[in-house]
């Protein structure tokens, strides 16, 4: 076998291979995983940020780049809230 040959096969393995109806029905699966009572931090919000500051607090600080550098978090949130409004955008013209 060529080198050709052997990159032109394609895998039988993994979620990409599968036929998309497959793949749509267990994505849909992924949100019922969690019953909503036990899916604690969209029912408090105060311990999911909790998590978020102990998640924080974990990282070495000499690593933590946007409490050290003001202007980059913010570039780093703004690009955050374009690309999640222009995901909704998308989502609203395909429907």
């Amino acid at each position: 076998m060529t080198a050709m040959q052997s990159t032109a096969r394609k895998s039988n393995r993994g979620f990409a291979s599968m036929d998309p109806e497959k793949q749509r029905l267990i994505a849909r699966k992924g949100g019922k995983s969690v019953p909503d009572e036990k899916r604690s931090f969209s029912q408090n919000p105060e311990l999911a940020a909790k998590a978020g500051r102990k998640g924080g607090q974990s990282v070495n600080p000499d690593k933590r780049s946007f409490s050290r550098d003001h202007a980059l978090a913010s570039e780093a949130g703004r690009k955050g809230g374009h690309a999640s409004h222009l995901g909704a955008t998308k989502r609203a013209a395909v429907s």
